[in-house]
């Protein structure tokens, strides 16, 4: 049968229609010529849904790369991937507490890492060793750029440059630290195990209710506090480091030995202090003595009684636990 095209297809139906003059023809000529009309229709319908669902999962695809984990993903100027996971010193998911133990136990003045921070994702902190403490500052991951300090960095690569070229930074405590010694994530350990050849238990009657996990808190700080004497009531700047629970002063920073060793566990309050014709002083309450210290600014000051405070909540919680398991005990052995 020989190839007709619409226009000779309905000429024929024409011809038939006046030969016979039957409905039928009428209504199927009809319906091509209907037909005939609507297809560029359809087929321009086709086009404009198909193209509409390309751009749905292109834009379904961006929406999916703009809302992944930085963590998986930082963006390079250059258009490629290049994952965090990637850098040698960044540490994911290690905590505050076991950066400051790595840091204070195995790293030096000026070493560093980056962790993830567990306010939100997208912030990111960096735990600097400062001498005898850890100091936290935020690198805030925008979903276009990473700023850290005073700086913002479009790439990764910008980002870890930065710190190649061993930048300088400070705090409110006027202590400059140089960004030097990034600390790995992987290092070599040796596969050496000590035999054991004693082992016997000490106690009976514990049981898994005993076993209470402490660790002494290593929340640290340091800087240059105003300190009032006790006898002769001058005041005089002295160097403050706060290290587990002992907060120590200094005649300066470069004073290999303590001036006086405050042991936490025997102070009952940090507080906000307005009696003294001073600004910005805070006391620190002991059963023999009330010592008054003054910081250089408000915000230094907030967050020497912030650090103090948390240290009592932790050494009162830890002693909480242990009377807790004493009464226990004492309550099986009745």
């Amino acid at each position: 049968m020989p190839n007709l095209s619409v226009k000779g297809l309905l000429e024929s139906l024409d011809h038939l229609s006046r030969n016979i003059g039957k409905c039928p023809v009428a209504a199927l000529r009809g319906e091509l010529r209907s037909r005939a009309f609507l297809a560029p229709c359809h087929r321009a319908r086709r086009a404009w849904r198909t193209g509409g669902a390309r751009m749905g999962r292109a834009e379904s695809l961006e929406g999916k790369m703009s809302a992944q984990d930085p963590s998986d993903l930082w963006s390079r100027s250059d258009g490629e991937a290049e994952l965090l996971q990637d850098l040698g010193w960044y540490h994911s998911n290690l905590t505050r507490h076991a950066a400051e133990a790595l840091l204070l136990s195995n790293g030096c003045d000026g070493s560093y890492l980056l962790r993830d921070s567990n306010e939100r994702i997208g912030l990111y902190s960096l735990s600097v060793r400062a001498k005898d403490s850890v100091k936290h500052f935020h690198v805030e991951y925008t979903g276009y750029s990473f700023k850290f300090g005073f700086n913002e960095f479009s790439s990764l690569k910008d980002f870890v440059k930065h710190f190649a070229n061993q930048p300088l930074i400070g705090s409110e405590t006027g202590t400059l630290i140089v960004l030097k010694h990034p600390y790995p994530r992987e290092v070599e350990e040796p596969s050496i195990y000590e035999s054991v050849r004693v082992h016997t238990a000490m106690q009976t009657g514990r049981t898994e209710d005993d076993l209470v996990p402490t660790a002494p808190s290593l929340g640290t700080k340091e800087g240059y506090l105003t300190k009032q004497g006790g006898l002769v009531k001058t005041w005089k700047t002295r160097w403050f480091t706060l290290h587990r629970n002992e907060l120590k002063y200094f005649k300066d920073q470069m004073s290999p030995e303590p001036i006086r060793i405050l042991d936490l566990t025997e102070c009952s309050a940090v507080q906000f202090d307005y009696s003294q014709e001073r600004v910005n002083c805070f006391c620190l309450v002991f059963p023999f003595r009330t010592f008054y210290l003054c910081a250089k600014t408000g915000v230094e000051a907030d967050e020497w009684i912030k650090i103090l405070r948390w240290k009592l909540s932790q050494i009162r919680k830890q002693l909480d636990q242990r009377e807790g398991t004493i009464r226990s005990r004492s309550f099986i052995f009745k």
